[in-house]
């Protein structure tokens, strides 16, 4: 695999084991596996074991979802349950409106 335009590097903050937390990373793999397969790295940071992380991406709520690659950065707050919102808000599709 290489590294292309089309590789989406992901970065998921979360604080330990909650619902949220594994919500939202379920549905961020199922989204991924659906729409970009084979071409995406989910890092998973837990803010208990890693609070310093935080200040890096300017973490100000949990979970959030950040696209480092493709730029630009983007920012995804909560458990990523609206797909065409993630879907949008990571440049995988289009927005409709």
């Amino acid at each position: 695999m290489t590294m292309t335009d089309n590789f989406w590097e992901l970065r998921l903050y979360v604080a330990g084991k909650t619902a949220k937390s594994t919500a939202a990373l379920a549905n961020l793999r199922r989204y991924c596996e659906e729409h970009v397969p084979n071409q995406y790295k989910i890092e998973v940071i837990d803010l208990l074991v890693h609070p310093q992380l935080a200040e890096g991406d300017q973490i100000l709520a949990i979970p959030t979802l950040v696209k480092k690659i493709p730029e630009p950065i983007r920012k995804i707050i909560g458990d990523l349950s609206n797909e065409e919102k993630v879907l949008v808000g990571l440049n995988i599709i289009p927005a409709t409106h």
